[in-house]
């Protein structure tokens, strides 16, 4: 079998003069932006338009060059520099082009290159230093190094990791006041990552859409700092959006190694539900977590949870209270919830009674305390109070059946109780005297006291 050569290839190795010359301008009346361009393109593919640019447009020569030293640092073909450089010297050696000469532009690249790997060595030194502490316990120390590989960090990836570092320590001190600083610096380092990813994939695909890749971390990223913020919400007792937070949460494997590390699956379900109890509404409630099918899957870590959303969706508010004291101690152990237990205990009670006297015009309280599991004075105090605070519009005609008649016959018989035993006690004397058992003074002081009379007259 023959094999027939192109003999008239051309080569990227060779110069550009042997090809037919076309230079382009790049001004005002003809834009070209190189960064957003290339920015669509890697590996290879990339080197060979910034060879082929360097060819064309000579004022882009110089900031391609650094481009194209920057593509082969990624590839491992060593001739890919005497290409460049090759291309690069064809087009400086034209009349009309004046560019400034490699070994400058060689010595700017190679400096700028140390003082990256120098930032970034610092940075990974300040990283590493604060793992350690973090692991020797001197949180201190840990947030102190963290904090500080922020001024070494040169790309939003490096500020989203180390605002994560520091999340995970604060989440771990439960230091909530510092939570949401924090966040925000990693949402707007995350969303210049993802401008800068979206950019790249409509210049090379004419599409905002990100990669399936980018996007999955992306939203891992997300989810983490939805959770840290939930977690900030319920520190400052701000349930209705701890809760919302806590809804929008995406499956477990969105939060990567924070499972286990600082949360559980099962703890979502426990934090969501109370919080949307105590502050959502009853048909945000079932679409929001009846609905919702990813948090379906934490709430199935806890089956309990499942029914206390049901009895509180079917007014069954007996077994609710109930189910919240029968697992109350499974509340209480919670490191992030045990201080809000008691106040979400009665917000969820408190609205249990303000819906069971929705429907209403009327209600007796015996009835009440039926469906509640309460005494009437347990359910006459929840009343009043809530009548009080303007939550439940109305009063209460009586509160106690006073019944004046049984009032009248108590005093009745207690009267003619009194009477009979003074009575007894008139006529027990009365007879003692008529058996002569009158209790009388001896004689012998009768003689006494009549010689002291006599003596004494």
């Amino acid at each position: 079998m023959e094999i027939d050569y192109i003999e008239n290839e051309v080569s990227l190795s060779q110069p550009p003069a042997v090809q037919r010359r076309r230079i382009r301008p790049v001004d005002d009346a003809h834009p070209f932006d190189l960064d957003a361009y290339i920015s669509g393109y890697s590996g290879r593919t990339a080197f060979d338009r910034l060879v082929h640019i360097i060819s064309t447009c000579p004022t882009l020569a110089p900031q391609a060059l650094k481009l194209a030293f920057a593509q082969i640092e990624e590839l491992r073909d060593p001739t890919l520099y005497q290409t460049v450089m090759n291309a690069y010297d064809a087009v400086a050696d034209l009349p009309e082009v004046q560019l400034p000469p490699t070994s400058e532009l060689c010595s700017v690249t190679k400096k700028n290159q140390a003082e990256r790997t120098k930032l970034e060595s610092i940075r990974m030194g300040h990283r590493d230093l604060g793992d350690f502490y973090r692991a020797t316990g001197d949180y201190i120390q840990a947030l102190k190094h963290y904090t500080k590989s922020r001024e070494f960090c040169s790309t939003s990836q490096h500020v989203l990791d180390m605002c994560l570092s520091v999340l995970e320590l604060v989440i771990e001190q439960r230091n909530y006041a510092h939570i949401s600083s924090y966040v925000f610096k990693a949402e707007g380092a995350l969303d210049t990552a993802s401008a800068a990813a979206a950019s790249n994939a409509t210049a090379g695909s004419n599409s905002a859409a990100l990669p399936p890749k980018k996007s999955a971390e992306r939203d891992q990223v997300q989810s983490k700092l939805d959770f840290a913020m939930a977690l900030f919400h319920l520190g400052q007792a701000n349930y209705e959006k701890a809760a919302q937070l806590f809804l929008k949460i995406g499956p477990p494997d969105s939060l990567g190694d924070w499972i286990g590390k600082l949360v559980a699956p099962g703890d979502f379900a426990v934090y969501g539900t109370l919080c949307a109890l105590a502050s959502m509404s009853r048909s945000a409630i079932k679409s929001q977590l009846t609905g919702n099918a990813i948090f379906s899957a934490y709430i199935e870590q806890e089956p309990y949870v499942r029914d206390l959303i049901q009895s509180y969706l079917s007014s069954d508010f007996k077994n609710v209270l109930e189910l919240l004291e029968r697992y109350s101690t499974r509340h209480y152990v919670d490191i992030h919830m045990y201080s809000h237990v008691y106040d979400l205990t009665n917000l969820i009670r408190n609205v249990a009674v303000v819906l069971y006297f929705q429907p209403f015009q009327t209600i007796r309280l015996d009835r009440m305390s039926t469906a509640f599991g309460w005494t009437v004075d347990e359910v006459e105090k929840e009343v009043v109070a809530l009548i009080q605070s303007g939550r439940i519009q109305g009063r209460i005609l009586k509160a106690r059946k006073v019944d004046h008649r049984a009032e009248l016959f108590a005093r009745a018989i207690k009267t003619a109780a009194e009477i009979q035993s003074a009575n007894r006690k008139l006529l027990l004397r009365m007879r003692l005297q008529q058996a002569d058992l009158v209790v009388k003074p001896p004689k012998r002081r009768e003689q006494d006291r009549a010689v002291e009379l006599v003596q004494g007259d």
